[in-house]
C-alpha cells in the first residue's frame, strides 16, 4: 500500500510551495475508514502566502482528551526543482524490480507514505472504539523553502487551541545505508554571524596613511576560521566556525581597502551560544576596530535516548531488521526543531538520504516497507502501552 500512494504523490509536482492537491488524496484516504461512532476528528487546513498546511487529528469519540497522550507524525510535502539530466521522468514515479524513481521519493514523500498508511492500518486493523492515544498528522508545502508559514507556523496554532503534541516522529531520510540504521534525536544548532574590520582607504603608495584592515586581520584570522569553540558532548559534536565569505577593496591594486567583512556559520552544541561566540572573538581581535553581527537561526535541542519514543523505536528496529540504529544529532536543521522548542519529544527516522535533491532521486522499495512496518510496529506498541498506563 505505501508503494501505490507514493507513486500517487510523486505524479504531483508539488515544488516549494505548491501543494498540488496531495491533502485531499491523503484526506479521502483517512477519511474512508474513520469510524464515526467511535472516533472524532478534527482537521485544521491552513493557507498563508500560498503555503498550505494540514493537521489532521484522531481521538477516541467523547473522551477527555487531557487525559490522553497525543502522537503526531509529521512531514512536508513539497519537494526542490528537478534540474536536467533525469533518466526517468521526475513525476512519474518509475518503478522497477528494486526502486521506485522521482523528486521526493527520498525527501520526503516516501516517509509520508509509510506513515500514512501506518496510520490507516491502525484504523482497520485496531477496535477503535478503545483508541487510548489522540493520533494526529502535521503535514506542510513549505520546508524546502523559508519555512516561515510551515510547520512553525502551524505550531503556533494548535500551541493556542490547547493541541501540540506531546511526542512527535518528524519522518526525514536520516538513514545512511538502509532504513533503521540511524536515528535523529536531536540537531545542532545554527548561528550566522557578519564580521567587519574597520579600516581606512588609502594609496597603495603611501601605506603610513592608510589603515588596512586586511593586515590587522592577517595574523589573527587562523584563531577564527575553522575553530572549534567546545569540545562537544557525548550526543553533539564540537560548535565549529566555519568562514563562508571573504571580501574587501574594490578589485584593484592600488587602493588599499576601507573595510573587511567576513560572513560565517556556527553550527553550535547546547555548549555554545551567541554570547560565548561573541566573547571567543573579543578575546581573539581585542582592540582592533570592529562591528560583529550575530543571527540565531535554530537553537540546538536534543531528545534523552532513554525516553519512550527513542526506546520503543530501538528496540523494534532491532528486533525486526536486526541492527542497532545509530542515534545521531548531526547534519543541517529541519523541521524537528520546531517541534522541540515547544517541549515535544521528537524524533526522526526516514528511508536512506544518499539521493536527495539529486539527479534520479530514488528509494529501495524495501527501505519503504520496512520503514512502512517499523511505523505500524510502533503505533501497536504506543497504543498497547497507553492502555496498560490507562489501567494504572
Amino acid at each position: 500500500m505505501p508503494l501505490s500512494l507514493l507513486q500517487e504523490l510523486i505524479k504531483r509536482p508539488s515544488i516549494t510551495p505548491q501543494e498540488c492537491g496531495i491533502y485531499e488524496i491523503i484526506l479521502n484516504k483517512l477519511n474512508s475508514l474513520i469510524q464515526k461512532e467511535h472516533i472524532d476528528t478534527f482537521i485544521i487546513e491552513q493557507e498563508k502566502e500560498g503555503v498550505k498546511n494540514l493537521f489532521y487529528l484522531i481521538a477516541p469519540k467523547g473522551a477527555d482528551k487531557s487525559n490522553l497522550h497525543h502522537f503526531c507524525f509529521a512531514g512536508h510535502i513539497d519537494v526542490v526543482p528537478t534540474g536536467e539530466g533525469w533518466e526517468f521522468e521526475p513525476f512519474c514515479g518509475t518503478q522497477d524490480e528494486k526502486y521506485i524513481y522521482g523528486r521526493g521519493t527520498q525527501d520526503m514523500k516516501g516517509g509520508i507514505s509509510a506513515f500514512i498508511c501506518a496510520v490507516c492500518n491502525i484504523l482497520e486493523s485496531h477496535n477503535t472504539s478503545s483508541l487510548p492515544i489522540m493520533l494526529s498528522i502535521l503535514l506542510t508545502s513549505d520546508e524546502e523553502g523559508e519555512g516561515i508559514y510551515g510547520t512553525k507556523f502551524m505550531l503556533e496554532e494548535l500551541k493556542k487551541r490547547d493541541l501540540l503534541p506531546h511526542s512527535c516522529i518528524v519522518a526525514e531520510p536520516t538513514s545512511i545505508n538502509h532504513t533503521g540504521d540511524m536515528l535523529k534525536i536531536g540537531r545542532r544548532g545554527s548561528i550566522n554571524g557578519t564580521l567587519i574590520i574597520e579600516g581606512k582607504q588609502g594609496h597603495v603608495a603611501y601605506p603610513q596613511k592608510c589603515i588596512n584592515p586586511i593586515e590587522l586581520l592577517g595574523s589573527k584570522l587562523g584563531a577564527l576560521a575553522g575553530i572549534e569553540l567546545d569540545n562537544g558532548d557525548s550526543h553533539f559534536a564540537p560548535s565549529k566556525l566555519v568562514i563562508t565569505d571573504i571580501r574587501s577593496g574594490m578589485e584593484v591594486v592600488n587602493v588599499t581597502p576601507q573595510n573587511l567583512k567576513i560572513m560565517f556559520n556556527v553550527r553550535n552544541s547546547p555548549l555554545s551560544n551567541e554570547d560565548s561566540i561573541r566573547s571567543y572573538i573579543t578575546s581573539i581581535l581585542g582592540s582592533l576596530p570592529y562591528e560583529l553581527t550575530l543571527k540565531t537561526n535554530s537553537l540546538p535541542f536534543i531528545t534523552a535516548d532513554d525516553s519512550e519514543i527513542v526506546k520503543s523505536l530501538c528496540a523494534i528496529i532491532e528486533r525486526t531488521l536486526g541492527i542497532t540504529p545509530q542515534l545521531s544529532t548531526s547534519g543541517g536543521t529541519s523541521d524537528a526543531r520546531f517541534f522541540a522548542s515547544y517541549g515535544v519529544n521528537v524524533v526522526e527516522i526516514g528511508v536512506p538520504n544518499d539521493r536527495i535533491h539529486a539527479i534520479n532521486e530514488r528509494v529501495s522499495i524495501s527501505d519503504i516497507l520496512a520503514l512502512h512496518d517499523i511505523f505500524v510496529e510502533f503505533l501497536q506498541l504506543f497504543i498497547k502501552n497507553a492502555k496498560i498506563e490507562n489501567l494504572k
